[in-house]
């Protein structure tokens, strides 16, 4: 059975927070949705809440799922939801960067593989409005 990573599309003001990734080696510097595993027992919203405050020191509300199960490789899949900001501004607690894009900016930054497909459904959301 798959491993479950949640991932948070956070948008506010129209840009879409976008994390560069510190670890492991093979994927420090790239960026990446906010979130992380599922624990066993916790629903896939409660995962997002948790992971977004322990990550980004931020609450925020859960909105629109997209898309369906991204796939990840080696057996693991993710699910990504728009969020917004209840509460707190993103802090670096786990990543090397942080950065908010606007739409257009989307790709400014070397996404990781597996994030780019979840990167267009969210551009394709946002331009829908």
């Amino acid at each position: 059975m798959a491993v479950l990573v949640v991932g948070a599309a956070i948008i506010a003001d129209g840009r879409l927070l976008a994390a560069q990734r510190a670890e492991p080696p093979e994927l420090a510097g790239g960026w990446e949705f906010p979130g992380g595993k599922v624990d066993e027992g916790e629903s896939d919203i409660d995962a997002l809440v948790r992971e977004c405050h322990e990550e980004l020191g931020v609450i925020v509300r859960v909105g629109e799922r997209v898309g369906g199960d991204w796939p990840l490789g080696n057996d693991y899949v993710m699910r990504v939801w728009l969020a917004s900001l209840i509460s707190g501004k993103p802090e670096t607690k786990e990543h090397l960067a942080l950065r908010w894009l606007a739409v257009e900016e989307f790709y400014d930054v070397p996404w990781l593989a597996a994030d780019l497909p979840v990167v267009k459904a969210v551009e394709n959301l946002l331009r829908e409005g």
